[in-house]
């Protein structure tokens, strides 16, 4: 990355995250939670202010919780910004935290209009779960700019991110990362640029077995989830993490695995059965589990 006004955690002031879904709303929170100016940018100005009021919502239930104070939650408000416009909401930023959906044809347009709207001392970061960090930023003339930086779902509580490098990034550009993600509160891993990362790789493997196990009638999926829970320590089960993820987005990343990696990623014929029908999970009310009013209520 380039030297300039944007070379230590020190000189961030402005955010701007891309995308006011499931990810981008809690990344946004999360940003303005650590003091930040936050532009939250999406295509609908329906869709920014879903994700303030989201936003809202969780730090409602915390200070209810008592894990917020009331302060905070009208601080963090503060800090945050809607736009619709993306020119307009990268002008000022020094880090651009994108978290479009899983396409790379997508991301790749996107990046190329960071490549005309930001300064060359932004941090570009992306938060795919799976795709290739360096084909997104082959987009931009400085690609070392652009940096991995995959969140996990719900953002405001999970404590990992992972900070996916790629052959291009420069120390500078690693280290602010590094350096931005922990300022966010979250545990940094340093991960090379390969399909599936670390986590994506390691979750969908035990997901999609799960999925198999399920579709061949070895278990239900209550018991299956209380398997893992119960015999390995897990705090969710992997029937439900997927219900949370999104089976949609779980069938992307398979896809993207059994292609780049091969055939211990493809998708087992019920989940694929159940994106058709549009049972993606939480979002949708029905998956693996039925949920009613964000909780898991019984077996699909």
């Amino acid at each position: 990355m380039k030297t300039g006004n944007t070379n230590s955690i020190e000189a961030i002031k402005n955010v701007t995250v891309l995308g006011a879904g499931t990810m981008g709303h809690g990344i946004a929170q999360v940003s303005a939670m650590a003091g930040f100016d936050v532009t939250l940018y999406d295509i609908a100005k329906e869709a920014t202010e879903k994700g303030i009021a989201k936003i809202k919502s969780n730090l409602d239930k915390g200070v209810a919780r008592a894990k917020v104070t009331a302060e905070q939650r009208d601080l963090t408000l503060a800090n945050l910004e809607q736009n619709t416009d993306i020119e307009s909401a990268c002008k000022n930023a020094n880090v651009v935290i994108e978290a479009a959906p899983e396409s790379l044809d997508l991301k790749t347009k996107i990046y190329s209009d960071l490549d005309r709207f930001t300064s060359p001392s932004c941090l570009l970061a992306t938060n795919t779960s799976s795709l290739s960090i360096r084909k997104i930023a082959q987009t931009i003339k400085d690609p070392s700019r652009v940096i991995g930086m995959h969140f996990f779902n719900p953002v405001h509580i999970m404590k990992l991110c992972e900070v996916v490098v790629h052959d291009k990034n420069t120390e500078e550009s690693i280290e602010l990362a590094m350096s931005l993600t922990k300022a966010l509160g979250k545990t940094a891993i340093r991960v090379k640029d390969a399909p599936g990362f670390a986590s994506s790789r390691l979750g969908l493997v035990i997901g999609l077995e799960a999925m198999r196990m399920f579709e061949s009638g070895v278990a239900s999926a209550n018991d299956i989830d209380t398997a893992m829970k119960l015999g390995y320590g897990h705090p969710m089960g992997p029937l439900e993490l997927t219900d949370l993820v999104g089976l949609d987005v779980r069938l992307s990343i398979a896809n993207y695995l059994a292609k780049e990696i091969g055939p211990a990623f493809e998708p087992p014929e019920v989940l694929k059965e159940k994106v058709r029908r549009g049972l993606l999970g939480k979002k949708t009310g029905e998956g693996f589990f039925v949920w009613s009013d964000g909780k898991k209520q019984m077996e699909s």
